[in-house]
């Protein structure tokens, strides 16, 4: 599945707070969303390596993305289980996918790899489709 998706979006959607972490979409391919964050000083922990924080963004969005692609609709994460595995330094590339389907709940997986592709972080989500307004 390959759109022209409008410039500044995730797959579409305005995001801004994922805008503010730097994280951009890449594609879509066989329901697989893929996106690249290139870490800066201000991702770092006190150990210099990425945040666990912006690690789980990264992930969440990825998770996220999968989800919405799906059902066509916006979704809320219900749950995520993460999985911190090697320190995240300089460009990291996430994947998500949609597990199993749901009406009321999506499964989703996503992966963060370095750009050697060593694995540093993954998850587990549960998400949930909402409509368009905030309510």
């Amino acid at each position: 599945m390959d759109q022209d998706w409008e410039p500044g979006t995730v797959f579409g959607a305005h995001i801004p707070f994922v805008r503010a972490c730097g994280i951009e979409a890449l594609d879509v391919h066989d329901g697989r969303t893929r996106l690249r964050l290139a870490l800066r000083p201000d991702h770092a922990n006190n150990l210099g390596i990425a945040h666990g924080g912006v690690l789980c963004t990264l992930l969440d969005v990825a998770l996220g993305t999968a989800a919405r692609l799906r059902v066509g609709r916006p979704v809320v994460t219900l749950d995520m289980q993460t999985r911190f595995l090697n320190p995240g330094r300089g460009l990291l590339l996430a994947e998500g996918r949609v597990t199993r389907p749901g009406r009321s709940v999506i499964f989703c997986e996503a992966e963060i790899r370095d750009a050697d592709g060593e694995l540093v972080a993954s998850a587990t989500g549960l998400l949930k489709p909402v409509s368009r307004s905030a309510d």
